[in-house]
């Protein structure tokens, strides 16, 4: 090994990992490379003393054998030999080969691996060899029977090794003549490490232990026997076994997950093979059960081991669904004779093609029925899933010798009839025995993993049934009644298991509740293969939760014999055979039929009912009881409810047994009890539209609530073992008006909404029209309640709804950042879960104790996008599935209304039901629907007219107009033949009014106003096709001859003409919808030409109303609304004379004084004797109050709360003349979180910000030198105006010729372009005089009720806009607006403009008073703002001011003027100064008592700069003028004459003293 030619061989490591710990496998194929049970050796060389060459010996003799050596990537796939590296001057070399062999299946101890280690001259001699023999070692692989794995230090023979060398190991070679020669006296010298994986050898000692003692009992072998280093006798045979049996657990997890199948069927085999030890019966019935269990809490419990998505693990699933199949058990040896041809010496696996197919018929039985949604699959004829059950059988083990198994059942049929002899076991029955007797932890173990074992059970019944050939035979005789005892046990103890959950703690509960369904699919199996009225006798002890008993009635439901165990069909020559009917099936075959019973009763949930329909019943009852509860969570549970009737209803409705339509007919009169139940629950049903628009009749008499059937509570809690308390389904809910019911959510409506649905559609409809026409007006007005709600629930959303798909997923994604973003910042999601978690004491989340860190599923902050968005081809198959179903669910809606239609004729009550079925129509035209449907329903609405024209046009005076509304509507459509059924039936509906009154004025005024909301609301209005609609219409009117002699066709061409007229306003208004100001402007032009029609003016003010709200302008949405309220106040005030009403609009000055404008309104505009006028919804007392309390809530949500208290002024009074006080409880609380508003945020209001605008040149129009005042949201900064006006006008004249002028100066139009369009924006402010001042208190007065508007515009007397502080001249311009803000508009025209300029010093004056304001503000501002204060400080007193204080008093106070008409500026200057500085002095005081230790210096810099300010002041404070302070007149002094001032007593003292 030594030589300077070896220096470039370095070493290369080269290794082939193969032993995947990280995914194991049971089943035999371990690597792409191998053969099934073929075994993979691997071999490490680690260090040796000289180089070496290794080479496989497969057999005795090959020094060369086959090429088994797996290659380099860069050589042949399989080699003979393989070379190491060579290493240079290394006496102890280390090598980094790894050699990867393929063993045989088959090995002997022949089998050995030998190494010959080399020399490797790097100088060669002429005529020597480069390579020198140094010597051999070797290893044999197989070690008592067992494969050598692990570390070796093996030593090296420097001679040709003897020919018995493979016989033993290189450590333990015996003497041999002539001795062999070693390396260092027969020391370990080479180092190696051998690994293997392996399908054949388990590598493990209690695997190996427990298979050896197994394969001592199958085959013919001599005691004793040696296992691993230890020799079991025959005696002890029997104990070994039991050891080996309960050590298996104990076994290393990777060799168990390889072998378990094998482990398994020999468990499986050893519990019911009868055997003899010893001459002596050895029973391991129940050590191979408990270490069955053992083994499957052990795979359960590993986290290496994966799961499905139900918890189960995926090798025993794998297991029972593939391998399984009933042991099959040895026949007696005989004792004497030939000796028969043994199985293989090593373990024997079962076939896996033969158990497939045994799986595959077990797995149609879990998945005959679509109705289960965890399941899919396609139904098979009845017990198929027992037939074909077992494939060949094994070949008879038969062996001479006292330790055997003995003879046994193989579950093979018999010619004989004898009796099943003692000993004979059945697996089925040997399990249920065990799972029955076992105890302690064994027995939560099996109920913990209950799945494994009763999914063995079911399958080993199937499989026992088609071996003794008993599906033919009655269900009662396939199995022994000690059997059905144990299985009756086993329910029994799942059942109390459910039962003991109600005294456990919520998490407890909330986490063993998944556990108990495998014992509802229990059940759901037996259906197959027992007795079913035994089994029906089991399901009286249902769970006693609510959620279990629905769970376990969704799993029993789903069976695919759902329909015959319910005897849904009536008479037996009709009903779909069962290829294995159960006794009590036939017993119960002959029903009496529909004929024998009452209609009425059919559709209620009676005791009868539930005898003859037992699980339907059940189900039913469920259903009753979950929508009656009140508890809290029941949602979850009602919707669980119903999504078990639901998929009952998908599976029959996809099951190809039930496509013929009589079979539906009866399977319909099945469900029927739904529809009562249904209707019960009519309050609990969501609300789509968001506003209460179902009207419930609660009168009624006794005999219809009684006629309607009732639940007996007895039966029901008999039959589900219910603890609720049902309430009779013929109480009328809607006759509860204090009862709180559990509103249902979305989806659980609309799936209820589709199993009423398809029940109308299937039932006979001869027996719904005689249900319908038995049912009084009560009962027919919640039906059509309830169409109403179908119409809403399957509205078509269109293709363009789910196209938005991918942008919701990008902004829900967003959002979702953006709240994780902020949870990490505040220690929430998972990470602050976790630390939840950690904190001692705390159990208030769920499932603390399992690991939420990485089940996403159940974390609360998992990403909203995990799915990946839906391709085009997936949103267009949806839109047309959603189209399809929306169709077909309206059709059946239809249908019922013209099954009330035909029922209703012979009622008393048609005029009732025609608003409820036309209130439908017109709500199903509302949405979006198909031609096919649009067809149908306009023929509807033609024989509608047709036969109930008088009640149409005199009772439903609304109803009419929502249909006028959407007939128009569809004029306007882009599709030929929904507008030429829309102008039939427009045509119709004016000539039948005009026929009934000879007038149809009120049709033209409903004709109208539709046309106007539509030209406001609707945004796929099509002008063009509403033209072609008209003229459609006035050629039907000319070619109707028998109209010919009436009026009838100018009235139609004069409404025609009206309706032009509006829809070229409409043409105009288009033109300006990218100009919202300019769009509302014409809408109120419009509006304003209505003066003389209310109804059109008040639709008007709606859409005005409905803009602003889209542009979130809710003040002027409000002002729209109050507007409304005030023209329908001065209907109602000369209507009627009420002092509650409001006195019309003068009413309404406190909330605005521009509403005195539609009190223009006349009597004879607003005359309630001529027809059709005013007689809209909104002219009635609700009308108004609806109208007021949405302005109050726009009000309230523009923040404009003072005024909310004006409205609810008008409010009170009427509701409180018509007592309705929960609308009171309503609208005082509403007032007091608006007061609460009004205290919390005053100053924190931000109202709007008010611009002037003015327009100059031609291209503008009508717009040429007009003057706006424009509102803009609060905080709108003058570049933002200016770049929106400046982009609009910009797109529509060309960017090039539009130019915003920067000043405020007067605008010279001489000196403008005329080509170009200017725009002049300047901010302006509210303006009061100062008498105004002393109402406008508060923050909101000044903001409110706005009509003059100021803005500055400083310069100089020599034309510059900026000078010196004797320079500076300021322009005052005040504008008053034709209108006060806020108004229906956010702007108005300015129609008056005053200017003051004031001089220098006055403009000093000005600028003093708000410096002391400011500092007023800040002072007294409640909490103090130290912030504001020290800023408002710092302008006032900073030394570094520019024109600040000092510099004004120094240019305007330092000398008295010499004009005396200044001498009140100069005074009034001084007293302003004289006033700031006692402002600053507070200021700065209070600025001492809100700092901080850390301000100290800079509040006393402050002081310091005050105290100069005030010392440099006050010469110019305290100098006066002194003419200011001469009197005006002189008063010349008078001489004291106490005479005039004295008593004349005391005159009568003075008189005598002084003489």
């Amino acid at each position: 090994m030594c030589g300077e030619d070896a220096s470039s061989a370095m070493p290369v490591r080269r290794e082939m990992n193969i032993c995947l710990k990280s995914g194991w496998a049971a089943h035999p194929s371990i690597h792409r490379n191998q053969v099934q049970d073929s075994s993979v050796y691997r071999v490490r060389l680690l260090q040796a003393n000289t180089a070496q060459h290794v080479q496989g010996l497969l057999c005795p003799g090959y020094r060369w054998g086959n090429r088994v050596i797996f290659g380099k990537s860069s050589g042949p796939e399989f080699l003979q030999e393989v070379y190491t590296a060579v290493t240079y001057h290394n006496k102890s070399p280390d090598f980094y080969e790894e050699v990867k062999i393929k063993l045989p299946a088959k090995l002997t101890v022949n089998h050995h691996l030998l190494f010959t280690f080399y020399h490797i001259s790097c100088q060669q001699k002429q005529g020597a060899s480069v390579e020198t023999l140094l010597g051999y070692s070797w290893l044999p692989i197989l070690l008592n029977e067992r494969l050598q794995t692990g570390s070796y230090c093996l030593p090296v023979a420097l001679e040709k090794l003897p020919p018995n060398y493979s016989m033993h190991s290189a450590e333990k070679v015996p003497l041999q003549n002539p001795p062999i020669k070693w390396a260092e006296g027969h020391k370990g010298v080479f180092n190696i490490e051998v690994q293997a994986v392996s399908s054949v050898h388990t590598q493990d000692n209690h695997l190996e232990k427990f298979f050896t003692l197994c394969h001592s009992l199958e085959s013919q072998v001599t005691f004793p026997i040696r296992v691993l280093d230890q020799k079991i006798s025959e005696m002890a045979l029997e104990h070994e076994l039991k050891l080996s049996i309960i050590c298996l657990n104990s076994s290393r997890l990777e060799p168990l997950v390889l072998f378990l199948h094998l482990v398994l069927d020999k468990l499986f085999q050893l519990s019911v093979q009868p055997m003899v030890i010893a001459g002596q019966t050895a029973n391991f019935s129940q050590f191979a059960f408990e270490s069955v269990v053992a083994i499957a809490n052990s795979l359960h419990n590993s986290k290496d081991l994966s799961k499905d998505q139900h918890g189960r693990n995926c090798l025993l699933a794998s297991y029972v669904h593939y391998v399984f199949r009933l042991p099959e058990l040895q026949r007696d040896v005989p004792k004497s004779g030939a000796p028969t041809a043994l199985p293989d010496p090593r373990y024997h696996t079962y076939g896996r093609t033969s158990a497939a197919a045994v799986s595959s018929k077990l797995l149609q039985a879990r998945v005959m029925s679509s109705s289960n949604p965890d399941l899919a699959g396609t139904h098979s004829a009845a017990d198929e899933e027992v037939k074909n059950v077992m494939s060949s059988k094994m070949a008879d083990r038969n062996c001479s010798r006292m330790s055997y198994y003995c003879s046994g059942n193989s579950d093979v049929p018999s010619s004989t009839t004898a009796p099943r002899p003692a000993s004979k076991k059945h697996f089925h029955e040997e399990l249920a025995l065990q799972m029955v007797v076992s105890t302690g932890m064994v027995r939560e173990t099996v109920f913990k993993y209950a799945w494994f074992f009763f999914e063995l059970l079911v399958k080993s019944m199937a499989q026992h049934v088609h071996n003794m050939d008993k599906r033919d035979s009655f269900r009662r005789t396939r199995f022994s009644d000690r059997f059905m005892d144990d299985i009756t046990t086993i329910v029994n103890v799942v059942t109390s298991e459910i039962a003991a959950l109600l005294v456990k703690p919520q998490k407890e509960m909330n986490r063993r509740k998944d556990e108990h369904q495998p014992g509802f699919f229990l059940l759901y199996d037996l259906l197959s293969l027992m007795d079913r009225a035994c089994l029906s006798a089991k399901l009286n002890n249902l769970p006693t939760l609510i959620s279990m008993r629905l769970e376990f009635l969704r799993i029993l439901c789903s069976h695919e014999h759902y329909l015959n165990l319910n005897l849904f069909f009536m008479n037996a020559d009709t009903a779909p055979t069962s290829p294995c009917p159960s006794i009590s099936s036939q017993n119960s075959s002959s029903c009496s039929s529909f004929q024998d019973q009452k209609i009425a009763s059919m559709f209620d949930l009676t005791s009868e009912y539930r005898q003859q329909h037992f699980l339907t019943g059940l189900l039913f009852t469920e259903l009753a009881a979950a929508l009656d509860a009140e508890v809290e969570g029941i949602s979850k549970v009602q919707r669980k409810a119903v999504s078990a009737i639901h998929s009952l209803l998908s599976s029959h409705d996809l099951d190809p047994r039930c496509v013929k339509p009589e079979v539906k007919v009866k399977i319909a009169a099945l469900y029927l009890p739904l529809v009562g139940i249904i209707l019960d629950a009519l309050p609990q049903l969501c609300d789509f539209t968001g506003v209460d628009t179902r009207r419930y009749r609660t009168s009624g008499s006794d005999e219809e609530q009684e006629g309607a059937g009732a639940i007996n509570q007895n039966v029901a809690l008999a039959i589900a073992g219910n603890n609720f308390n049902l309430k009779t389904s013929g109480i009328v809910l809607s006759s509860l008006p204090y009862k709180q019911y559990n509103m249902l959510n979305a989806d659980t409506t609309r799936n209820l909404m589709i199993c009423f649905l398809w029940i109308m559609k299937n039932a006979d409809q001869s027996l719904i029209r005689k249900w319908i026409a038995d049912l009084p007006s009560m009962q027919l007005n919640r039906i059509l309640d309830l169409l109403f709600i179908c119409v809403l629930c399957f509205e078509y959303k269109g293709k363009q709804n789910s196209d938005k798909v991918s942008t919701q997923v990008l902004q829900k994604s967003r959002d979702v950042k953006a709240r994780l973003e902020e949870a990490l910042l505040r220690g929430e999601g998972a990470r602050g879960e976790m630390m939840r978690r950690r904190a001692p004491g705390n159990d208030r989340f769920p499932g603390l104790n399992e690991n939420l860190r990485w089940k996403k599923e159940q974390t609360h902050w998992r990403q909203a996008n995990e799915k990946l968005d839906k391709t085009k081809a997936e949103l267009d198959q949806e839109a047309l599935i959603s189209g399809n179903l929306a169709t077909e669910a309206h059709l059946i809606i239809l249908d019922m209304q013209e099954n009330i239609i035909q029922a209703s004729s012979a009622l008393d009550c048609k005029d009732s039901l025609l608003g409820g079925v036309l209130r439908v129509l017109v709500n199903s035209l509302n949405c979006d629907q198909s031609t096919t449907y649009l067809t149908h329903c306009f023929a509807t609405l033609r024989a509608l007219i047709a036969k109930f024209g008088d009640l149409l046009f005199e009772e439903e005076v609304e109803q009419c107009f929502d249909l006028c509304h959407q007939v128009l509507h569809h004029c306007s459509s882009s599709m030929d033949v929904t507008r030429s059924q829309a102008c039939a039936t427009l045509y119709l509906l004016m000539r039948f009014s005009f026929g009934a009154t000879s007038n149809f004025a009120r049709v033209k005024m409903q004709v109208t106003m539709s046309l106007a909301s539509l030209v406001g609301r609707a945004p796929d209005f099509n002008e063009e096709h509403l033209r072609r609609s008209l003229r459609t219409i006035l050629a039907y009117s000319e070619e109707d001859t028998a109209m010919q002699m009436t009026p009838f066709p100018t009235q139609v061409e004069e409404l025609l003409c009206n309706l032009n007229s509006i829809l070229y306003d409409t043409v105009k208004m288009r033109e300006f919808q990218e100009d919202p100001e300019m769009l509302m402007d014409l809408m109120y032009r419009i509006a304003k030409s209505y003066q003389a029609s209310p109804d059109l003016r008040l639709t008007w003010l709606q859409n005005m109303a409905e803009k602003h709200t889209k542009k979130k302008c809710y003040t002027e949405a409000a002002m729209c609304l109050v507007h409304a309220a005030a023209l329908v106040a001065e209907y109602l005030s000369m209507l009627e004379d009420h002092s509650y009403l409001p006195v019309g609009s003068v009413s309404f000055q406190n909330i605005s004084s521009n509403v005195l404008e539609e009190s223009v309104v006349s009597d004879d505009t607003l005359s309630p004797d001529e027809d059709g006028v005013c007689a809209g919804q909104y002219f009635t007392e609700s009308g108004l109050v609806g109208l007021l309390e949405q302005a109050a809530e726009l009000f309230s949500t523009g923040g404009l709360y003072e005024t909310v208290n004006e409205v609810y002024k008008l409010v009170i009074p009427i509701l409180e003349a018509h007592r309705e006080f929960r609308k009171l409880t309503l609208t005082h609380s509403k007032l007091q979180r608006a007061f609460d508003s009004i205290v919390n945020k005053d100053h924190k209001r931000m109202f709007g910000t008010y611009f002037r605008v003015g327009f100059f040149g031609s291209k503008f129009g009508d717009l040429d030198e007009q003057e706006f005042v424009y509102k803009e949201p609060a905080i709108t900064k003058l570049p933002e105006i200016s770049h929106r006006l400046e982009a609009f006008y910009g797109q529509c004249f060309g960017a090039e010729f539009v130019e915003v002028i920067k000043d405020s100066t007067p605008v010279d139009k001489t000196k403008l372009d005329p080509n170009k369009a200017y725009i002049q924006i300047t901010f302006v402010e509210p303006y009061f005089d100062e008498y105004e001042m002393k109402d406008r208190v508060t923050y909101f007065e000044k903001n409110f009720n706005l009509r003059r508007f100021m803005y500055t515009t400083p310069f100089t007397l020599e034309g510059r806009p900026r000078g010196e502080l004797h320079e500076q001249y300021r322009r005052n311009t005040v504008l008053t607006t034709m209108h006060a803000f806020p108004y229906i508009k956010t702007r108005i025209s300015v129609i008056q403009k005053e200017e003051f300029v004031l001089t220098p010093i006055e403009v000093a004056i000005e600028d003093m008073k708000k410096k002391t304001l400011q500092l007023a503000v800040a002072i007294n501002q409640e909490p103090p703002d130290p912030k504001m204060l020290q800023m408002v400080l710092q302008g006032s007193v900073g030394a570094t001011v520019n024109q600040g204080p000092l510099e004004v008093a120094q240019v305007f106070l330092a000398e008295i003027p010499a004009d005396p008409k200044l001498y009140r500026h100069h005074n009034k200057l001084r007293l302003c100064f004289k006033e700031f500085i006692m402002r600053c002095g507070e200021a700065v005081e209070k600025n001492k008592r809100l700092i901080t230790a850390d301000q100290r210096e800079y509040q006393q810099e402050l002081k310091k700069n005050y105290s100069k300010l005030k010392e440099n002041l006050r010469p110019m404070i305290e100098r006066k003028i002194p003419e200011l302070y001469k009197p005006i007149f002189r008063v010349e002094s008078q001489k004291r004459d106490s005479f005039h001032r004295s008593s004349f007593r005391k005159c009568e003292t003075q008189l005598s003293q002084g003489s």
